[in-house]
């Protein structure tokens, strides 16, 4: 199990950024003082579906909309070999509560980066 290591993006210039490569099941750590985005590249040769699931997430109500069951988590649509997806985490926050879990993208390389 990794943890999805964030990089800063404040300052100026040029910086490395943190990649890990995932495992069956890895962690990340949500920032809610910090804009961030998670960045997902699939270098495996077929297609991917991971799951963002927070494990203090519950049922959030949103008007007009209604009651959300945050705690199933976040899916991410099917990531395809050679694809490389991003999801701003301020979007997402509601399934980014307690410790957050990050499965169904083993070898996929992730990067968070913070502003």
């Amino acid at each position: 199990m990794a943890v999805i290591a964030a990089t800063s993006q404040t300052g100026s210039g040029a910086r490395e950024v943190t990649v890990t490569t995932l495992g069956a099941s890895d962690t990340l750590v949500y920032n809610q003082n910090k804009s961030a985005t998670l960045v997902l590249n699939n270098v495996t040769a077929g297609p991917l579906t991971p799951l963002i699931d927070g494990a203090g997430s519950t049922d959030v109500i949103i008007k007009g909309i209604g009651t959300i069951d945050t705690s199933v988590g976040y899916l991410m649509p099917s990531i395809a070999a050679g694809a490389t997806f991003s999801v701003p985490l301020d979007t997402i926050a509601e399934f980014l509560k307690g410790v957050v879990t990050v499965t169904g993208g083993d070898a996929i390389e992730a990067q968070i980066l913070e502003y």
